[in-house]
């Protein structure tokens, strides 16, 4: 949209520190750890010199090593790995790893069953006097496997089967030790909460989506004047301080960051796939956190094109346009991505694009800079040496706020999307590709990361509210909009103010 003159580095522009770093992944305690991945693979394990099967070293049990690090096995005896025993207890990367990407070749129930089977029955041998001492003597690795499981995938226990097993498992290991026993049902207290608030907050989405969704669909004649008077109900009539909008824009995006399952990367892949075997647990469970997240970035693209375009004066609309690049500007400084790339979105549709005189009024070497930065030339290169920074910024942060890191939603998704469809899940032998599986739950561990970072701004409801239920004009209301703030150009413009005008007028 503007010629692009050389820019000076975003570092010295925006005097942003890239001296501090992120924060490491979770506690020893806490599940997954991100360390044991980073050794596993070279920068890009899925290009071409990842496309043939490496030379196999050591085999064990139907598990392959190559270097000592885990490769490739049979379903069964990738399952028996995951299973603990009174003198084995499983790596916490692995069981995150096989977690994660067992689903795309059984259902988690299906997976559950077999690792309670191995647990206890398995060991069974008829004298009870043996089997409760046994049962007592792995209670605690059993308890601690099924913490892991719930604490990271709580999600795959609003399966009704999933929750049956678990409490079956409750009562199993009450045989053997009371300990044990009270461990599970204080897990399953947990769980249950988390589901609660889950389902709470699913339930706030459909309110949310309803409520705007009734915003826009107006009788016809409301919503015609509203394209020739315009509501005088705008966003700096609610917030004109762009570092507290961008705080606020900051708290939406951690909190449906929060929600989304590591899972859902991986279901939204199955979904796409005709021949998967379990598709109907799949379509019972589908990633409604992952695609709310991904229609708020719409949402908020499509809000700030209409609060550019809402105002009949051009000076106006220049200090609308001047407000979202400093809110753009302070996006970028929190580490929030993810807004940083809707606003420019917003900003670039055609609509506000193609508004020359009110661009004329402002001052775009702030906006040039931003677009710069999340140009998509070389794979998103600026953009990913910028979340390196905040990457590392916030790994020796000093407060709260250097900790936060939200990414740019869609290009992940991509990047993970490329791993899944550049490298085969099974091997020609039959074994499930587990290196594919390494890198897969590194970058998922690395978004885990970042959600569990709580946001340290305080709220401000009067315009979180706003954020989230203020009505967006649609894109033919937009266009509209547009041609009514400046006229249009050529024969072909007029002839599409004119067919908007008549369609938007019978709606």
């Amino acid at each position: 949209m503007f010629s692009k003159a050389p820019l000076m580095p975003l570092t010295l522009v925006l005097k942003w520190d890239l001296s501090r770093q992120h924060i490491a992944c979770f506690s020893r305690t806490r599940m997954p750890q991100t360390t044991p991945f980073a050794a596993k693979f070279t920068p890009n394990p899925y290009g071409s010199s990842h496309s043939h099967y490496k030379p196999v070293e050591e085999s064990y049990g139907g598990l392959i090593y190559h270097d000592n690090n885990l490769v490739s096995g049979s379903l069964e005896a990738l399952i028996q790995h995951l299973v603990p025993t009174v003198d084995y207890y499983p790596d916490r990367s692995y069981i995150f790893t096989f977690l994660l990407s067992s689903r795309l070749f059984l259902h988690p129930f299906e997976l559950m069953s077999r690792v309670c089977y191995l647990c206890v029955e398995h060991h069974r041998v008829g004298d009870p006097q043996i089997d409760k001492k046994r049962i007592r003597d792995i209670a605690p690795k059993i308890v601690q496997l099924l913490t892991e499981w719930t604490e990271t995938f709580p999600y795959d226990f609003r399966d009704e089967r999933m929750m049956r097993s678990l409490k079956e498992m409750t009562h199993r290991l009450a045989f053997g030790d009371e300990l044990s026993r009270r461990a599970m049902q204080r897990l399953i207290q947990r769980l249950l909460r988390k589901l609660t608030i889950l389902g709470q907050y699913e339930e706030s989405l459909v309110t949310s989506s309803t409520a705007a969704a009734a915003a826009v669909e107006k009788p016809g004649g409301v919503k015609a004047k509203q394209h020739v008077v315009r509501r005088e109900e705008c966003v700096l009539n609610v917030c004109d301080d762009p570092f507290i909008l961008a705080q606020q824009l900051t708290h939406i995006e951690m909190e449906r960051l929060s929600y989304i399952g590591p899972e859902e990367f991986v279901q939204a892949f199955a979904q796409k796939r005709p021949s998967d075997n379990h598709k109907s647990f799949f379509s019972k469970r589908r990633a409604s956190n992952f695609e709310a997240y991904i229609e708020w970035f719409n949402r908020l693209s499509y809000l700030v094109a209409t609060e550019i375009c809402l105002p009949i004066k051009k000076k106006h609309r220049a200090r609308a346009l001047e407000f979202f690049i400093d809110v753009a500007r302070e996006c970028f400084n929190i580490g929030n991505f993810n807004s940083l790339m809707a606003i420019i979105t917003g900003m670039n549709m055609n609509p506000v694009s193609r508004l020359k005189k009110t661009w004329g009024k402002v001052n775009t070497d702030k906006f040039e800079i931003l677009e710069h930065q999340m140009d998509p030339s070389n794979n998103f290169y600026n953009y990913r040496t910028a979340l390196r920074g905040a990457t590392q910024r916030s790994a020796t942060a000093h407060t709260a706020r250097e900790k936060i890191v939200i990414p740019f939603f869609s290009l992940f998704i991509k990047d993970i999307y490329f791993l899944n469809e550049g490298c085969a899940s099974r091997l020609p032998n039959g074994h499930i590709n587990f290196e594919k599986f390494w890198e897969l739950a590194k970058q998922v561990s690395e978004f885990l990361s970042w959600r569990q970072v709580i946001c340290p701004f305080e709220r401000d409801r009067k315009t979180l509210q706003y954020l989230i239920s203020v009505s967006v004009f649609t894109e033919d209301e937009l266009q509209l909009a547009s041609y009514e703030s400046e006229g249009p150009e050529n024969n072909l413009e007029r002839d599409t103010r004119r067919s908007l005008r008549s369609s938007l007028s019978r709606m």
